[in-house]
């Protein structure tokens, strides 16, 4: 990772990241008042069609839990929600510090890196998905 100056097409990009990352972590922080009122987005469609859960089902409601500070449930409902969670919060920070001081994060990685970190996140995202199925139910 090497930190530069950020173009304006990069201020762009990284304002709508931003933006995007707030509107998630604000749409998650009032889940529970939204679902009682029947204003949550529907359910997951491949949940709805198959009656399995897709590899990213649970992620909302884990991190509405993570908001509360319930660890447990969030990590029943989606292994990988605390650590997205987590990840969110520091990217949220990141893209806010580098929009005020001008800068912007370039990966700097090889063709070998990149996949090696494709496989990595598909392998992880994977074991979540099994976990999630086999063990932890919906």
């Amino acid at each position: 990772m090497a930190m530069s100056r950020a173009l304006p097409a990069d201020r762009i990009r990284n304002l709508a990241i931003l933006g995007g990352l707030l509107v998630w972590l604000a749409y998650t922080r009032v889940y529970w008042s939204l679902q009682t009122l029947h204003l949550s987005m529907p359910p997951c469609p491949f949940f709805y069609l198959t009656g399995h859960p897709c590899p990213f089902c649970g992620g909302t409601r884990s991190f509405a839990y993570m908001w509360q500070g319930d660890i447990a449930d969030a990590v029943r409902l989606y292994p990988l929600g605390p650590a997205l969670f987590t990840g969110t919060l520091v990217g949220v920070g990141g893209l806010a510090g580098g929009i005020v001081s001008g800068r912007t994060w370039t990966p700097r990685l090889t063709p070998r890196q990149w996949n090696l970190l494709v496989i990595g996140g598909l392998t992880t995202l994977a074991l979540s998905w099994a976990l999630k199925v086999f063990v932890l139910g919906n």
